[in-house]
């Protein structure tokens, strides 16, 4: 039988005293030149690290939503999380979070969270349940107290999903399923429910047909957030009469050319259309069909992929980029 091997921590070995052998003394002319070349390199990269945070922005250094609002301001921020959707809407005193990209952009939907000061979320919107939509919504749940999770009233048999509504089981949130008209309120923040309606336009057999689709009316400025909706879902809004004009128009499904139509254009005729997506995507998203719409009626084109994360302050009155 081998014998118990004992671990003793070594007590530190004593320090040998070190010869240190000092160098002739420079000049007082030597001393300066060095000092001031020192200067000079310290100073430039000093101004090397300013133009490429200015260049890179949030998506080097993640610096997140730190801009103060005041009474009355409301900031939307368009959160790159690649190919994947997540937007925060916030005022002085509350936020309200629409997706969260895949699960693997989590960190950068919580980081931005942090960064922006949030420590609640009046609402979670889950606009539909695919995974580039809700993947990163299940850590936000349990790390940021929630008010409550909008999202349709659809299902699908996915890990993801069902992962989510663990999440909201776990933190007891309450579900609210919306219908078209309702109005989402959050302090100063107004959304207004645009849809989807009850039954779901081509919804079961595919499920961008049920997303929640909201408009945000500040002031005399607005913003419309689509999630996927495709053409069906935009056919029905025009339909139903529900005002749909607004001055920033998320592009639906990340600009895939079964969205975005003429008429809904038409309809909702924006100044700034903004698109969430990843850079080089297998999708092929933005489709030229899309941007060229956009393009031919001098529409303002924003994309996550090339900008990052796009924010926007609206006081009411116009809308600032940020």
């Amino acid at each position: 039988m081998q014998p118990k091997r004992r671990l003793v921590a070594r007590p530190p070995q004593k320090a040998q005293p070190t010869r240190v052998r000092r160098s002739p003394k420079r000049s007082s002319v030597s001393r300066r030149r060095s000092r001031g070349k020192k200067f000079f390199l310290c100073m430039l990269f000093v101004l090397a690290i300013a133009i490429v945070y200015n260049l890179a922005g949030d998506r080097l250094f993640n610096r997140g939503d730190v801009i103060v609002l005041a009474d009355g301001q409301i900031m939307v921020s368009f959160i790159d999380v690649g190919q994947g959707e997540s937007t925060l809407i916030r005022s002085s005193d509350n936020a309200i979070l629409i997706d969260g990209g895949e699960h693997s952009a989590r960190s950068t939907v919580l980081n931005y969270l942090r960064n922006a000061g949030i420590q609640r979320l009046c609402y979670v919107v889950a606009t539909h349940p695919h995974s580039d939509h809700i993947g990163g919504l299940t850590a936000v749940l349990g790390r940021v107290e929630v008010g409550g999770v909008i999202m349709p009233d659809v299902t699908h048999d996915t890990p993801t999903f069902e992962n989510f509504l663990a999440a909201i089981e776990n933190n007891d949130i309450p579900v609210i399923i919306p219908q078209p008209r309702d109005v989402i309120t959050a302090g100063i923040i107004d959304l207004v429910v645009v849809a989807p309606p009850s039954p779901h336009p081509g919804a079961y057999d595919n499920l961008n047909n049920a997303s929640i689709v909201l408009r945000l009316v500040h002031g005399r400025r607005s913003f419309l957030f689509t999630g996927d909706a495709e053409s069906e879902l935009e056919t029905w809004m025009i339909q139903s009469g529900i005002t749909l004009s607004s001055d920033v128009l998320q592009v639906g499904h990340h600009g895939s050319r079964t969205s975005t139509s003429e008429l809904f254009l038409d309809a909702v005729n924006p100044r700034i259309a903004v698109i969430s997506l990843g850079a080089n995507n297998r999708h092929g998203h933005p489709h030229p069909d899309v941007t060229d719409r956009l393009i031919t009626r001098q529409i303002g084109i924003l994309r996550t992929d090339q900008q990052g994360t796009i924010r926007m302050l609206s006081d009411g009155a116009e809308i600032f980029m940020q």
